[in-house]
């Protein structure tokens, strides 16, 4: 009889420890939610090969200037790379954390960036603060040439190059954590959205 007990104890330790390993990723993951996220800054930002530093104003924007730039409307290939550091704190008295997250960065509302970050993402309760960088890259083509997102894109250009006459940009990032359960991948219920004025100290941190 013990010795059956015994064999349908180890039994069912894996699938207890699994279950285990579950509820904490869950609970990990709905802390998260919890958490605060503001854009601490962003740096390595280029636009058609260009450092965005030397768009201060809109009219620096003239192809004429930039033959990288002139070729890419031609080609509708108008790369824009650059990397947000995201600060995340955690006001609660629980541990947020996730392994994989999908992200999604729009702009007047539509979708500028979309990726999947494949790391430990840690958060300490009680105030405990990470900083993540996020790489972003897309096609700007769109973004300078429709009507819709122009007037926008134009002032994120000059605020992400620190000039001082540009309005702040809004811009709104949605996450969402990915769960490793029991060998998938479960995405988490929902979006962690946040929005944010985008101002022209943010090359400096500010």
């Amino acid at each position: 009889m013990k010795k059956g007990f015994a064999l349908l104890l180890i039994a069912t330790l894996p699938v207890f420890f699994s279950q285990c390993g579950v509820n904490k990723q869950i609970s990990q993951a709905k802390t998260l939610g919890d958490c605060r996220y503001t854009i601490a800054s962003a740096d390595s930002i280029y636009l058609a090969g260009t450092d965005v530093r030397q768009f201060r104003n809109l009219e620096d924007l003239n192809p004429a200037r930039f033959p990288r730039l002139a070729a890419g409307l031609l080609t509708r290939n108008v790369p824009l790379d650059a990397r947000i550091n995201l600060e995340i704190t955690n006001p609660t008295n629980r541990l947020a954390g996730i392994n994989q997250l999908e992200y999604r960065v729009l702009l007047a509302g539509q979708e500028v960036f979309n990726g999947f970050l494949n790391q430990r993402i840690e958060v300490q309760p009680g105030g405990g603060k990470t900083r993540v960088p996020v790489r972003l890259n897309t096609n700007a083509y769109q973004l300078l040439t429709d009507p819709k997102t122009r007037d926008a894109f134009g002032d994120l250009v000059q605020n992400l190059s620190g000039s001082p006459s540009s309005k702040p940009s809004k811009l709104t990032i949605r996450i969402k954590p990915t769960l490793d359960l029991l060998g998938g991948q479960i995405n988490y219920p929902g979006y962690i959205t946040i929005d944010q004025d985008v101002t022209n100290k943010i090359l400096m941190g500010n």
